[in-house]
């Protein structure tokens, strides 16, 4: 068992140290999660403050030490998707715009404003598998469903990616 294992079975047990370690080794996942879905530096910082909060509140509930990581990211993914249904709006960042308008960036930029006009489940199922790197089988275990219903979903928020990009007048090909 590896050392973050280890860390996290300690913090499940109640070792407050333990959970601050698991936390500052995570807070960079953490951060492009609620930045990739939120758009605002501001109130990611929030949504990790918050997140920290509630993982801290339910560490107890950890099953599995090896998807300790997975289990925080899905708990900040749940957290930005209810921030953005409160405010009925999508957060546009100025700052952002001005700051990644540069040409090597536009792809980006266009990526994140595609994902945002995608449905929920779409947006979670590519961060997890494009920005978090979990594999088919480990998304299948985070949403409780079989492999193949991962596949066909991801499938079809590929496309209705292409389809927002092409239709925004984007080259970027998926």
């Amino acid at each position: 068992m590896g050392a973050e294992q280890q860390l996290v079975k300690k913090a499940v047990k109640g070792d407050d140290t333990a959970f601050l370690q698991l936390m500052q080794l995570y807070k960079i996942d953490l951060y492009k999660t609620a930045i990739s879905f939120l758009r605002n530096e501001e109130e990611a910082l929030e949504a990790i403050q918050e997140v920290t909060y509630r993982a801290y509140k339910n560490r107890k509930t950890v099953k599995e030490p090896a998807y300790f990581k997975t289990w925080l990211i899905r708990i900040m993914i749940n957290y930005c998707n209810d921030h953005l249904k409160k405010q009925q709006r999508v957060v546009f960042n100025q700052e952002a715009l001005n700051n990644k308008g540069a040409p090597e960036n536009h792809n980006k930029l266009e990526l994140q404003d595609a994902m945002q006009d995608l449905d929920e489940r779409s947006r979670e199922l590519l961060t997890l598998k494009y920005f978090h790197d979990l594999k088919i089988k480990e998304i299948a275990e985070l949403l409780q469903c079989p492999e193949g219903t991962v596949k066909t979903w991801l499938n079809k928020a590929l496309k209705a990616l292409k389809e927002k990009l092409e239709g925004n007048g984007g080259d970027l090909h998926v």
